[in-house]
């Protein structure tokens, strides 16, 4: 599809404009977070959802809804109050590899970061570096995974400077940073500002940029985000990752 750079944007925009709206919301596994009104809450809740959101949308949301219910539908307060015991309770819960072994070390990562670390928000803040998150996002899994812990459970977060797209803790990063005003997006993460995320990067996204000349690269890594950045950052250099749901609706919902 050969677009000049105008047509492109102004293609892009509309389809913004389409897909970032409420009636997305319900197949989406934002739909989690949008549960709850506690910045903590809304921080955990999305963090659990996005990691595991591979796989079918609709089993994506079920589980994640599982893992709310074990929780008490209270998140922050379960991962702050939660003993050993309590953990049995995930006894049995599994998503594709994600199992209640992984469920079970996240909550304890978790408390751990808010007891020591001021929270998630700020880790992040911290490492943000040449109008970039992909730093940070490698800063907090060394973070994350800085108590004792099961080898196994390293794989479930990404590290961009390993060479991973990063896409399910990108896809966080949006939720928790972006504030256009339609709600979709929640904005609660004051410290870091939209110009600096990257759009999460996946088969859909990926495939479609391909198709209208923003990525060459073929496979969806790090480095094909560093390129993918670049031409949505040409787009929009304040929110160039609005242009996820125009990616992934045009890939997910129209088959582009």
């Amino acid at each position: 599809m050969k677009l000049s750079k105008t047509e492109l944007k102004e293609f892009l925009d509309s389809k913004v404009n389409q897909y970032n709206t409420f009636e997305f919301i319900d197949s989406d596994p934002i739909l989690i977070p949008h549960k709850y009104a506690l910045k903590e809450d809304i921080e955990i809740s999305g963090f659990l959802a996005a990691t595991i959101a591979w796989g079918n949308r609709k089993s994506i949301i079920k589980n994640a809804n599982k893992i709310m219910g074990l929780m008490g539908n209270s998140p922050y307060d379960f991962v702050m109050s939660h003993s050993n015991d309590d953990l049995e309770r995930f006894e049995g819960f599994v998503h594709r590899t994600f199992n209640s072994d992984d469920l079970g070390y996240f909550i304890k990562s978790l408390k751990n970061i808010y007891l020591n670390h001021n929270g998630l928000e700020s880790i992040f803040s911290k490492n943000v570096s040449n109008n970039s998150t992909q730093k940070a996002i490698s800063e907090f899994k060394k973070i994350f995974f800085e108590i004792d812990h099961p080898t196994r459970t390293t794989k479930h977060v990404s590290d961009p400077l390993k060479g991973s797209a990063a896409k399910r803790i990108n896809m966080w990063l949006r939720w928790n940073c972006r504030d256009d005003g339609t709600g979709v997006d929640f904005g609660i993460w004051k410290t870091i500002d939209a110009s600096t995320l990257s759009c999460p990067l996946d088969v859909h996204s990926g495939n479609v940029a391909r198709k209208l000349g923003l990525l060459k690269r073929k496979q969806n890594d790090a480095k094909a985000l560093a390129e993918l950045d670049t031409s949505l950052r040409l787009l929009d250099k304040n929110d160039p990752v609005k242009y996820d749901f125009a990616l992934f609706g045009l890939g997910v919902f129209e088959g582009f």
